[in-house]
């Protein structure tokens, strides 16, 4: 080991002098060799590739993020080794066969499957950040990818949590995940927890106590720390009645709340909301009350100064000090623009039954100029 970072140390420092913040490069990279120093095999694996230092270095460089990243999952220089690969776009359909596989050759073992789903995500986010900052994708498309590598890890953990839970009373269950926020949007970021509700639809006597141990068991691969990181953090509050409220509904029950009880806050969330996982038929069920609910006539004054008064609430919660401009929370940041986009929708929708679709912010602002609800230069400033 000692003759091994005797040679590695000029490398690493010769690429991080090529890049344009050197100083910072080099010790986001020492970080990583302390990450990895006590495992000889990455070590040697650097000296035999020394292209993956380059690799490693010019992400270092790119974002301290990044770095970060990297030295907190060291099996990912491995994903650095072939340039192919690592820049070309996710094949979802394959790379769910490959996980598929993976999950099954450690079936029976459920902390090897739980670090099997943790390895695959760590893999798949090292590749879309290296084409992200090889300026390789959009960042719809970026968003696109992240959002499709979440719901491919929430749909294998829902199966797996299924087949593991010992009191199941049926072979495939009638639940669904119902991603918010970020996800439901798809508009994830790369360290973006998951805003996500249980929902199911079955007359069994065992089923609410059956579901709710699944959604518990859900959460706790999603969210524990093993050898190989977490998964997701995830925010469980827009269920409803909110913290306090079951962590599992049926359907109905959901039906009935966002009809009769829901909060215009509810509502606004509801706009960026989608199944993500489960029964493809109660995700139809799903998608029916949600557009519904949306397509509901509102009183238009009262609706905007709900709106108006949640926004002020969540900017007196977010105080600004630093003197520089906040882009999300700031007056004219993405808080602003989502509460914009969410006040046409819930106005407008039951005319236009198309500012329904889950098209995220930037579609529906285009969208709303096309209607002719907003005008086009405005539409274009605010969607830039």
């Amino acid at each position: 080991s000692h003759a091994r970072m005797s040679l590695l140390v000029p490398l690493i420092v010769e690429q991080s002098a090529q890049q344009s913040n050197p100083d910072a490069t080099l010790d986001r990279m020492l970080h990583l060799l302390e990450s990895i120093i006590r495992r000889e095999s990455y070590l040697a694996l650097l000296l035999q590739y020394p292209q993956t230092v380059a690799r490693s270095a010019a992400i270092a460089s790119a974002s301290p993020w990044a770095a970060e990243y990297l030295a907190r999952h060291p099996i990912l220089p491995d994903e650095l080794l072939d340039a192919r690969n690592l820049h070309s776009e996710p094949d979802w359909p394959r790379l769910e066969s490959m996980l598929a596989r993976q999950l099954a050759e450690a079936d029976g073992d459920r902390e090897r499957q739980m670090d099997a789903l943790r390895h695959f995500k760590h893999a798949q986010t090292m590749h879309l950040l290296a084409q992200d900052l090889g300026g390789e994708l959009t960042l719809e498309r970026l968003s696109d990818h992240l959002s499709a590598l979440a719901d491919l890890i929430l749909d294998a953990t829902l199966r797996l949590t299924w087949k593991d839970l010992a009191t199941r009373h049926c072979e495939t269950p009638r639940f669904i995940i119902v991603a918010y926020g970020k996800l439901g949007g798809k508009e994830l970021g790369y360290a973006s927890d998951l805003d996500i509700i249980f929902l199911y639809d079955d007359a069994a006597p065992e089923a609410a106590e059956n579901y709710a141990r699944l959604a518990q068991r859900m959460n706790h691969w999603l969210t524990s720390m093993t050898s190989a990181g977490l998964l997701y953090e995830t925010d469980l509050r827009l269920r409803p009645d909110g913290a306090s409220g079951l962590l599992v509904s049926p359907v109905a029950g959901f039906a009935e709340y966002q009809h009769d009880h829901a909060w215009v806050w509810e509502h606004q969330a509801l706009t960026r909301a989608r199944a993500v996982a489960g029964d493809a038929a109660i995700g139809q069920q799903f998608e029916a009350i949600r557009a519904e609910v949306l397509r509901r006539p509102r009183e238009l004054p009262a609706l905007r100064k709900e709106i108006v008064d949640m926004r002020q609430q969540m900017l007196d919660a977010h105080p600004n000090a630093s003197g520089q401009f906040d882009i999300k929370h700031d007056r004219g940041g993405l808080i602003d623009v989502e509460f914009i986009v969410q006040y046409l929708v819930l106005c407008h929708a039951h005319a236009h039954a198309e500012l329904t679709g889950n098209i995220g912010n930037l579609a529906l602002l285009k969208l709303a100029a096309r209607l002719g609800l907003i005008g086009q230069d405005i539409a274009g400033a605010v969607h830039d």
